[in-house]
């Protein structure tokens, strides 16, 4: 039977007088808050990634000659982005776990708030991928500290029967911060055709800068838990924030790894999973948006265009907006023909050479059919190419291009929108949950929700109405899991090193966990590049990491009802 040496002084399901809330001070309210909008900055932060992760690729891989990237290579990018991000995390949360047992849990999420703020700000002028990629990992030193110090704020500060809420509350509280950085999303979408918004995911990382402003708050009034005091009173006989004593004690040794590999599994489920769901909804959604365009003839006037620019590629020098490739629709839908043709004259154009229609077809093709089909695509009466009449077709294309674009954003903050006000009830479930039936069983249940629930989104979401069921429970059952972390890692460790060790968790956690949207984008890219949609059977077969949670429970102990370890 797993339990603390110390015997419980209260229960957490004893028979009150009221609610929970009742037992709290208005100080007690200060705290939580502090923390809470502090995690809340925080998740907002991380959202406004995830949302800003396609667009920024599309931009920041964009070669010199103006060729926009292949969907593999946006995927693939974007998955090493995320990797590089969850590493910067990592390695802050270690270092700021460390600190915030040294030096005091309020100063040290003032570091963290301060830190996250000013990089996120910063990602707003990436100049390309790497300069991108460097300004996230810095980030995600800040945003890996403020997890741990905030929950060990709160739990040492609550009393006993208030603690799991609280927790759970703040936790809960974090996808308020993720609806944020949707409603950001979607409001920049709507400016995005104004002369003052060009770069709408720049503007996002900006606006993601604010929560500095909480740090004034921070340094004023918040101070060190009485729990922390003690111990740092007491660091002649225990050292703190030290991982020699964490890992020289069998008990928290034990603890630590158990919470590694819970940690780790519920994070390579959302990070390498779950949150590329807003990915998912682009491609939905465009199918949507395209199979529409198509029916309205679109594909038809864009081959019309493409015939026109193969009489004179150079006409193309002449107009103002040049149509990108991928901007171009197919006859059917999933074809590459027209913008790979359209990609070779817009080369053309730019070399100043020409070539015959089965000279630029045999450039292209790798097959006797490939090259019979696009042939058969150029085919048609020859009109005269004018800069006029081009210059008419690139500006429905690009129009339409930019129109489209906009429909995919606002699809895709919907879809944040509703996993997070999944999640915000999941999370919250978890707490009473694991209130009546303790913290083991309500992690076994919640892992194979988890697994379930992503195995449908990604394997069975096709229709547009979908979106509003199958993204919520989704949401609900993976983000539930993190509220579980917020209760039950600092139940696992004294004061003297429970920063530490539920920064160890989570955050070591996050480094295995990097690995995973980087074996998202290569299983997309490459193991199932021959599918329609890759994402969808690269996602099915990670899935199965949730299971990796489930073999870690027989392992941990049950801290339902007991009080913080000394």
């Amino acid at each position: 039977m797993h339990g603390f040496d110390a015997a419980p002084s209260d229960n957490e399901t004893s028979v009150s007088s009221g609610p929970w809330w009742q037992d709290l001070t208005r100080y007690h309210w200060f705290v939580l808050v502090v923390a809470a909008l502090g995690w809340l900055f925080d998740t907002m932060d991380q959202q406004l990634f995830n949302l800003a992760r396609s667009p920024a690729m599309r931009e920041l891989l964009t070669s010199a000659a103006g060729v926009s990237p292949t969907r593999g290579d946006v995927d693939l990018y974007g998955g090493i982005a995320t990797t590089i991000f969850l590493l910067g995390w990592a390695t802050g949360g270690l270092g700021f776990g460390i600190m915030g047992d040294r030096v005091g849990r309020a100063k040290t999420m003032l570091l963290t708030i301060l830190l996250y703020s000013a990089f996120t700000g910063l990602s707003a002028v990436s100049w390309d991928f790497w300069s991108f990629a460097v300004f996230r990992f810095l980030t995600g030193l800040g945003v890996g500290g403020e997890f741990a110090v905030g929950v060990a704020l709160v739990a040492e500060v609550m009393p006993i029967r208030a603690r799991p809420f609280a927790l759970g509350l703040l936790q809960a509280l974090s996808a308020v911060g993720n609806i944020s950085a949707a409603v950001i999303s979607l409001v920049l979408s709507e400016l995005e055709d104004s002369r003052y918004v060009q770069s709408g995911w720049r503007i996002m990382f900006v606006v993601g800068a604010l929560p500095a402003l909480l740090a004034i708050l921070i340094r004023r009034r918040l101070k060190e838990p009485e729990q922390w005091q003690a111990a740092s009173g007491e660091q002649i006989k225990k050292q703190l924030g030290s991982y020699s004593e964490l890992f020289g004690n069998p008990r928290w040794k034990k603890n630590a790894i158990v919470g590694l590999v819970m940690a780790a599994s519920g994070v390579i489920g959302l990070w390498g999973i779950g949150f590329f769901s807003f990915d998912l909804s682009r491609s939905v959604f465009r199918k949507t948006f395209e199979l529409e365009l198509r029916q309205a003839g679109e594909a038809e006037k864009d081959r019309d265009f493409v015939r026109l620019v193969l009489t004179d590629p150079s006409v193309l020098k002449e107009i103002k907006f040049v149509p990108q490739p991928d901007q171009l629709l197919a006859l059917a839908p999933g074809s590459k023909d027209a913008e790979m043709i359209y990609s070779t004259l817009l080369a053309q154009s730019k070399a100043g050479t020409t070539a015959s229609a089965e000279e630029l077809i045999s450039s292209i093709s790798q097959s006797d059919e490939d090259r019979a089909r696009r042939l058969d695509y150029l085919k048609g009466t020859e009109v005269a190419a004018s800069s006029q009449t081009v210059a008419e077709h690139a500006d429905r294309i690009t129009t339409r291009a930019k129109k489209l674009s906009k429909q995919l954003t606002f699809w895709a903050a919907m879809t944040s929108v509703m996993q997070n006000m999944g999640s915000f009830f999941g999370i919250y479930a978890f707490t009473y949950v694991t209130y009546y039936v303790g913290r083991r069983l309500a992690f076994a249940v919640t892992f194979l929700l988890a697994l379930l629930s992503t195995v449908m989104v990604f394997g069975y979401l096709t229709e547009f109405s979908q979106i509003f069921w199958m993204i919520p429970i989704m949401g609900f059952c993976q983000l539930a899991l993190f509220g579980g972390y917020a209760i039950y890692f600092p139940e696992l460790f004294p004061t003297h090193l429970r920063s530490t060790g539920t920064s160890f968790c989570y955050n070591v956690g996050r480094f295995v966990a990097a690995a995973g949207p980087l074996t998202f984008g290569a299983l997309s890219k490459y193991a199932f590049s021959s599918y329609a949609e890759p994402m969808r059977p690269a996602a099915v077969t990670m899935s199965a990491i949730f299971l990796i949670g489930l073999l870690a429970l027989p392992f941990a102990p049950e801290t339902k009802g007991k009080p913080l370890p000394e």
